[in-house]
């Protein structure tokens, strides 16, 4: 028993040093060219950047900690390993102005309204990252089974990075429902090396949908990547929803930057509802640059002048060090600070429909 004890440490601690050899290396063939188009405000012709200033990297010495901590299993404290979920079966459409939300996990949500299921960023699978077998493990499971998930119709994808680009549910998506999938330039690169197709626009583009409903790609402050080295080949985003019964939001996976992006996105309201990230901020001063925290998302809220809001991207995968729940208490006391009523701002448990007012 201890040989093999001694023998599993070993490859364990041979496979860290090889992953970490690779990181640290940073080959040039882990880059790749996604996108080439014109000069922008926001593409220097070879990568995309934030208009307003880049925010710091993440040190590679922290990334390779938690890389280790992931292999050897270990978790932050406020992280079990997982946590119970009781899920739902959302109604197959839901009519007219009527708008029902379920947070599924993570960025996850299916917004139902006006005879349309949206879907936000979905991710199915029980690893982020590369193959699905490096990187955080789920610890809450999906709050509505796949097989559950009714019909899509639109799936709004904001960037490449494996938590909100999840291919394995992807495929699946594309090849039961073919739902018009919209994202920025450079994932739909991506996406057609899997054979899904995408539609794809700058910020401020606009995809139609139906009369009455399109979908506007937006400005927010973030990054991409999926290999290291091809870090801002694709664009990230978040979107506006544009609703006969009052417009939808979804921020994706953003930093505050300058504050500029939701006073950019409050020209396309007004929202009736807000998807908000609250989680993974902590230690700010690594990760601040681009999450926003509980406080910086009601700041959002508020700027956006939405009716309504949830708040997502917490409690499912452990990227950060806060605890899995600290975001919804935090979010809570942000909320109630800012003289808001409590119900204006929510966040929820996984697959409890929301109907938003």
């Amino acid at each position: 028993m201890k040989r093999m004890a001694k023998w599993t440490g070993g490859i364990i601690a041979a496979l860290a040093v090889l992953i970490a050899a690779a990181y640290v290396a940073s080959p040039l063939y882990l880059d790749r060219v996604y996108y080439r188009g014109p000069v922008s405000g926001h593409f220097d012709g070879q990568r995309f950047f934030n208009p307003e200033g880049e925010s710091a990297q993440v040190p590679r010495k922290f990334l390779l900690s938690r890389l280790w901590g992931m292999i050897t299993g270990q978790a932050a404290p406020g992280w079990p390993e997982s946590i119970a979920v009781r899920p739902s079966r959302p109604p197959a459409r839901v009519a007219g102005g009527a708008m029902r939300v379920t947070w599924i996990g993570h960025a996850t949500a299916l917004v139902q309204t006006q005879g349309l299921n949206i879907l936000t960023d979905p991710i199915w699978s029980d690893v982020a990252g590369p193959w699905n077998m490096v990187g955080p493990s789920r610890v809450r499971a999906p709050g509505v089974r796949f097989e559950d998930l009714p019909k899509i119709d639109v799936v709004l994808i904001s960037h490449n990075h494996y938590d909100h680009m999840d291919l394995p549910t992807l495929q699946r998506l594309w090849t039961r429902d073919r739902p018009l999938i919209v994202t920025s330039l450079g994932n739909e690169a991506i996406l057609k090396e899997y054979g899904i197709v995408a539609a794809t626009r700058d910020w401020d583009g606009m995809v139609p949908v139906k009369p009455g409903v399109s979908v506007i790609v937006e400005r927010v402050h973030h990054w991409g990547s999926r290999w290291g080295q091809d870090r801002n080949r694709a664009l990230w985003s978040g979107f506006t929803v544009t609703l006969p019964g009052g417009n939808v939001f979804f921020a994706g996976d953003t930093g505050f930057g300058d504050g500029a992006w939701p006073r950019d996105a409050a020209r396309h309201g007004p929202f009736r509802l807000a998807i908000l990230p609250v989680g993974a901020y902590h230690p700010r001063d690594i990760f601040g640059g681009n999450h926003i925290d509980p406080e910086q998302a009601v700041s959002v809220f508020r700027t956006l002048s939405a009716r309504h809001a949830l708040g997502i991207h917490w409690g499912t995968f452990q990227l950060t060090d806060e605890a899995a729940d600290a975001p919804r208490g935090e979010l809570a006391k942000s909320v109630m600070a800012a003289g808001i009523a409590a119900d204006r701002f929510i966040t929820t448990e996984p697959g409890v429909g929301w109907m938003v007012p």
